[in-house]
């Protein structure tokens, strides 16, 4: 099969990421002899200076790791919760039924900076300066500018002149968006990170200044700008002005924490995911009722057959409506049965040879399904993704799953995938003494009371960042993800099948067609979905394609190279030998590693 690049190999470590200069700052780390969870802390900040239309500062983090000790996958909670005034009634007196997708009213609580320290604290080896220095670099001379940059901030730039100065002073130098390929920097966000780094450094030893350093943001300087600049009102998608919700003592009251993954039994295999206030279950859902079909599934030179794509895409709308119906940072979802045999016996009965229109979601043990009623006012409103297997946005800054994403595995078996997101550029107004903007991932509550992601003051919205982590024979082998909010747990089917039932290897299965379908509620503001629209890369071919709209599908032809960025490392346990590739779409993810 034609691959764009090589499956890379090595001993001494592996990194694929989004952006290469991410990738090379964390083998810079593991070069310097840091772990690999040195070396991810350091991308991520990386990420948040070459990626902003797609992370920031107070974006989130969740990730899925296993250590050298301890080969139990482990999930590190970066995603903030709701603030405290966020209530349903808030928003009604707003005259509001959805949350907005950008403006400050749909900020969480930030998550990543938090996070990232605590991974650093205890699994990392390095100090705050070591690693911290890579982005203070890169945001005060300068990152050459991607043209996905350049024309995601001519997208808002009218909004960004006429509403939000702040954000028209970083990112319009001049009054027009910086050119691709040019220099921008932020000197602002390199000095806000300075300073917490001066903070921290009054404290003595490694942790205590990682310490230092979480509450110099969390209780210092920057809970109070954040306090501060929330109480303002900016335009957001509501076509109304409105101040924010989020607060100091939001900030102060909040820490990033540990999990269980919820680790699923594939047979050869085991998936690890994060739990049900993300949408990582649903992966796990799907890849259970495809095991019933393996018999069925074949690729040729790579590329899945129509029945292989057909069969997926109807098992994926069963797993997200379950999604729609069941999850949420709730204590009340029952993973359980939703992934019992019995359970998924029954949902995969209901694949036929016809694709579907309905939203399906099932009565786990019994127990009645319920959707939010706005549903009915959003169906047909559109492509849920596009066809561009990228992140939309809108004039008004609404931004859908803009993400990116790191997988690490170092020589010792220390392995971790993350995948950060949110305070992307496009979201809120930037905070001018911070150089940085709030996140708006409120926006995927749901207003309407009584749902498993209803929003609550001190709740996490149910996310779409979904890490994965794949066990074989109990081992952690694979560390993989992509970007694309409702579409990265189809993608990863893609990456799943190509690798497991064509057995490609990792660049071969990144490199594999991709697909995903609209047929559920999208996370994202507007909340719109397409019952029959299925988005294709061109490569499966138009005997496939038509096949596929025979078969009842309303197929998007996005082109050859459209769907996905994901990343993927790998270690053979027997072996030690360390694998890595990166998805060539975009042109921005690499993989490095010896």
């Amino acid at each position: 099969m034609f691959t764009t690049r090589p499956e890379l190999a090595g001993t001494h470590g592996m990194v694929a990421s989004t952006h290469w200069l991410a990738s090379a700052t964390a083998m810079a780390v593991l070069e310097d002899d840091g772990n690999a969870f040195d070396a991810a802390v350091a991308a991520g900040f990386v990420l948040q200076v070459a990626e902003p239309h797609l992370n920031g500062p107070a974006g989130q983090v969740p990730a899925i790791f296993a250590t050298a000790a301890d080969r139990t996958p482990r999930v590190l909670c970066g995603q903030g919760t709701a603030p405290s005034a966020a209530t349903p009634e808030h928003f009604a007196g707003l005259g509001l039924d959805l949350i907005p997708g950008s403006g400050l009213l749909s900020a969480t609580v930030p998550g990543a900076w938090d996070g990232w320290l605590l991974l650093l604290r205890d699994h990392g080896t390095k100090r705050l300066r070591d690693i911290l220095g890579y982005a203070i670099s890169y945001a005060w001379n300068g990152v050459p500018v991607v043209d996905r940059i350049t024309s995601t901030i001519g997208t808002v730039a009218d909004l960004f002149a006429r509403h939000w100065p702040t954000s028209a002073q970083l990112w319009l130098p001049g009054g027009e968006p910086p050119a691709p390929g040019s220099l921008h920097s932020n000197r602002t966000l390199a000095r806000t990170w300075q300073r917490l780094l001066t903070e921290a450094e009054t404290a003595s030893g490694r942790e205590a200044q990682i310490d230092a350093a979480r509450r110099a943001w969390s209780h210092g300087f920057v809970a109070e700008a954040v306090d501060a600049f929330s109480r303002k009102a900016f335009r957001d998608d509501s076509g109304r002005d409105h101040a924010g919700l989020l607060t100091g003592d939001d900030l102060a009251n909040w820490e990033a924490t540990y999990e269980d993954a919820l680790i699923t039994d594939l047979g050869e295999w085991s998936l690890a995911k994060c739990g049900a206030w993300t949408q990582g279950p649903a992966l796990a859902q799907q890849l259970l009722m495809l095991n019933g079909f393996r018999d069925e599934l074949s690729y040729v030179d790579g590329v899945p057959t129509a029945h292989t794509v057909h069969v997926a895409t109807e098992v994926t709308k069963l797993a997200f409506a379950d999604r729609e119906a069941w999850y949420g940072d709730s204590d009340d979802v029952p993973l359980d049965l939703l992934l019992s045999p019995e359970y998924t016996e029954a949902r995969r009965a209901l694949v036929g040879a016809q694709a579907s229109a309905e939203l399906r979601p099932g009565a786990p043990g019994g127990r009645q399904p319920r959707l939010p009623d706005v549903l009915a006012r959003t169906r047909g409103g559109g492509s849920g993704s596009g066809a561009t297997g990228e992140p939309t946005v809108s004039p008004t800054g609404a931004s859908r799953g803009d993400t990116v994403h790191i997988d690490i595995v170092d020589s010792f078996g220390n392995m971790i995938s993350a995948t950060p997101s949110g305070g992307w550029l496009q979201s809120s107004p930037t905070i001018p003494e911070l150089g940085f903007c709030l996140d708006s991932r409120a926006q995927m509550f749901w207003l309407e009371q009584g749902l498993p992601n209803s929003l609550a003051p001190g709740k996490r919205p149910r996310i779409t960042l979904s890490p994965s982590m794949a066990l074989r024979g109990g081992e952690p082998t694979i560390a993989f993800g992509t970007p694309g909010g409702d579409q990265q747990d189809q993608w990863q089917v893609c990456f799943w099948l190509a690798h497991t039932i064509d057995e490609l290897n990792l660049q071969q299965a990144i490199d594999s067609p991709a697909w995903h379908t609209t047929a559920f509620p999208s996370s994202f503001y507007p909340r719109s979905w397409t019952p029959r629209e299925l988005v294709v890369e061109s490569r499966l071919g138009a005997e496939a394609i038509e096949e596929l709209r025979e078969r009842g599908h309303e197929v998007v032809d996005a082109g050859p190279w459209a769907l996905g960025r994901l990343s993927a490392v790998s270690r053979d346990r027997a072996t030690g030998i360390l694998r890595g590739a990166a998805n060539a779409r975009g042109m921005q993810g690499y993989a490095v590693g010896r």
